[in-house]
């Protein structure tokens, strides 16, 4: 590291450049001045909502070579005016995170061991789950004669990175299927 000169000192160059309160450019150092933000690069940037909780805040969503590189708030939002939780936050990482599940895993019934799966495979595995157990626990009418038309062995409890538009066709088909308890985890 080259030593400074005298006229480098933040001081005098307050004094010099008449920023006598220190907080112009008078207290920015090169290395400071020469920092551009991430989302400078970004080739294009867009408007998204918080896929974590009913709020709805605004995001900004940046990205770079078709990769996303930073998400902040959106100040235009009247919701959230910019400003984000700590989960709203880090919801970048949703995308990135090394940790990030891509491919369907099962586990059978007291196995010990996860296995890869098609996604095809899984979703016929899922409906005729699904289709079975209503069928097994469907409820027409009660011992009174009242119609009811539902099911008590389905349930769906959704989770807190859905957004609006999930949660609302998984209450349709839910709804529609004759579950009666729907919830959604950024709720409870």
């Amino acid at each position: 590291m080259a030593p400074r000169s005298f006229l480098q000192w933040p001081v005098v160059r307050q004094l010099t450049t008449g920023d006598l309160l220190g907080r112009g450019p008078s207290v920015t150092s090169a290395r400071t001045k020469a920092i551009a933000p991430r989302t400078a690069t970004a080739d294009r940037v867009v408007q998204s909502v918080c896929p974590y909780c009913a709020v709805g805040c605004g995001q900004r969503v940046y990205v770079k070579d078709e990769k996303v590189i930073q998400i902040e708030g959106d100040p235009d939002s009247p919701i959230s005016r910019g400003r984000l939780c700590p989960k709203g936050s880090a919801s970048e990482q949703l995308v990135n995170s090394p940790g990030r599940q891509t491919k369907v895993l099962y586990r059978a019934p007291r196995s010990t061991e996860w296995q890869r799966l098609d996604l095809a495979t899984a979703v016929e595995m899922i409906a005729e789950r699904f289709i079975e157990t209503r069928r097994r626990t469907w409820q027409q009418e009660d011992e009174h004669g009242r119609l009811l038309r539902r099911t008590m062995g389905i349930a769906s409890l959704g989770g807190a990175t859905l957004d609006n538009e999930e949660n609302y066709l998984i209450k349709k088909l839910f709804t529609a299927a004759g579950a009666v308890q729907t919830e959604n985890q950024a709720r409870i």
